[in-house]
């Protein structure tokens, strides 16, 4: 029996619904962004229309933030498809429901029909035993499956999933698309303002477009607030008709307090932003890793976190062209621990334009990548016997004493250095006898010096051929009755020079 009612109470659900659900495009042609995905030239239709076009969709999984249109374009797609259309959250539907809705689509299809697009917004939210109910209808094709998420499917969709499904990623809207989506609002009669005489300035449109950050549900909801708290002007008609609404750029800021930060600080935004940061410093340019900093901070990530990752940064590409970087990393995260936020982010942004202006070197991350990589996939090398333990290799009787070369105490070498005595004992070989070599230095800032100092101490340790004392030196820190402590290296004496 029909509902006479029910038409009253669907227009009556539609009237309150906001401006952002109203103009919620119906078809492809109306969609704004997404150019990768849908392509404006009819003579080259990218893959989605193509699907569309040859009713042969297959599950689909839309990624991206939040307002670039994942939901209408699901709604877009199935009614193009021609095919039901069934809306869920995934942080809320059961295993049960799922059944039904595949059951459903099954008398459908036996029917002649066609399958049920299920629609999923929040798919990451979906537990490992929901997505597994799905996988035999997805396959079979007697249910079409269009997942929402904000998340990158590849690290929160089951993997059996995602194999069933295309990908697609959204991208957020240009400044030019939520424009073009406003104008569509403002002059739309049935379902935008048309029927109002609206004039927004141009600088209070551009503030919203500018505010939404490629969201275009936020600048609809900006300009409806402004709408909506607006006063006709009655001064400025003749007729008993409502006057123009004037929005004006402070009447626009009034209606967006604040500008939203889009950031999930464990989502895609959180690695992307911390990536960025990172390469923005990598390449030497402040502002830009100042401008993920703040975007960092604003959206209310760990600055803990952020100062680690300025002590590895500090190590990994700074490195010995400034040996000072690690102490203004390490200072600065004690400083972060201590003081909190606010305050805090004063402290990163001076170190931040420390290490981003400091001179770079990886040569010490790619030496000891290059000596793990021999640990892991060459020969194994080992110490020679004359700086193994004496007492161990007496007791295991592996050389004897009478074959061994004795050990040359480096402070009794007569050839000297900048860094002192060298011997030409080498004290790491492979099978060959060869010497391996990990660290290269640069000749950035300060690493030159230690450059210079490698190359005078292999230059040294290459042509010294004093043979070896056969006396055990009183001061060899390897005999047992030593007490005198090994000396430490000078520091860098031009430290201070971060020249190239």
């Amino acid at each position: 029996m029909s509902d006479l009612w029910a038409p009253k109470r669907q227009a009556e659900l539609e009237r309150v619904e906001p401006l952002a659900v109203r103009m919620r495009p119906r078809s492809l042609a109306d969609f704004a962004g997404q150019r990768h995905i849908i392509s404006r030239d009819p003579d080259r239709p990218a893959l989605l229309q193509r699907m569309i076009a040859a009713q042969q969709l297959t599950s689909i999984i839309f990624h991206g933030p939040p307002g670039t249109g994942k939901t209408t374009l699901a709604q877009i797609v199935a009614n193009e498809s021609r095919r039901p259309f069934v809306r869920e959250n995934a942080a809320s539907i059961g295993v049960k429901r799922i059944r039904e809705i595949a059951e459903e689509s099954r008398r459908r299809i036996e029917a002649a029909g066609a399958p049920t697009v299920l629609f999923l917004d929040e798919i990451h939210r979906f537990t490992k035993a929901q997505q597994d109910v799905l996988l035999d209808d997805v396959e079979r094709g007697r249910l079409t499956l269009i997942g929402a998420t904000t998340e990158n499917p590849m690290f929160t969709v089951n993997s059996a999933l995602i194999s069933r499904s295309t990908i697609f990623r959204l991208e957020p809207l240009s400044h030019d698309d939520v424009l073009a989506v406003l104008h569509r609002a403002i002059h739309d009669p049935h379902r935008g303002f048309g029927k109002l005489d609206l004039r927004p300035a141009d600088d209070a449109l551009n503030h919203w477009a500018a505010i939404a950050e490629g969201d275009a549900r936020r600048a609809l909801n900006a300009l409806e607030v402004a709408v909506l708290s607006a006063t006709p002007d009655d001064d400025d008609h003749d007729d008993d008709s409502t006057g123009p609404v004037h929005i004006d750029l402070a009447a626009a800021q009034d209606s967006a307090q604040r500008k939203a930060v889009v950031y999930d600080a464990k989502g895609d935004q959180h690695y992307d932003h911390a990536s960025a940061f990172i390469k923005s410093l990598r390449a030497s340019d402040p502002d830009a890793a100042l401008y993920y900093l703040a975007v960092m901070l604003e959206a209310g990530e760990d600055p803990r976190f952020i100062a680690r990752r300025l002590a590895i940064l500090a190590s990994e590409d700074v490195g010995n062209a400034d040996p000072r970087a690690i102490s203004v990393a390490d200072s600065a995260w004690a400083l972060v621990e201590r003081i909190g936020m606010p305050e805090a982010r004063i402290t990163l942004a001076q170190c931040v334009t420390y290490l981003a202006l400091a001179p770079k070197s990886n040569a010490s991350y790619l030496a000891v990548k290059a000596a793990e990589h021999a640990v892991r996939e060459s020969r194994r090398l080992y110490p020679p016997d004359y700086i193994r333990d004496k007492r161990k290799l007496d007791s295991a009787g592996e050389t004897p004493r009478n074959q061994r070369q004795p050990y040359q105490y480096a402070h009794n070498a007569d050839v000297n250095t900048t860094i002192g005595p060298v011997t030409a004992q080498p004290m790491l070989v492979d099978e060959h006898g060869e010497q391996p070599r990990f660290y290269q230095p640069t000749r950035i800032g300060a690493e030159r010096v230690l450059a210079d100092r490698l190359e005078e101490a292999r230059r040294a340790r290459a042509a010294s051929d004093k043979p070896a004392t056969t006396q055990p030196n009183p001061t060899d820190p390897t005999t047992d009755n030593n007490t005198n402590p090994a000396p430490t290296a000078p520091p860098l004496s031009d430290a201070n020079d971060t020249s190239a």
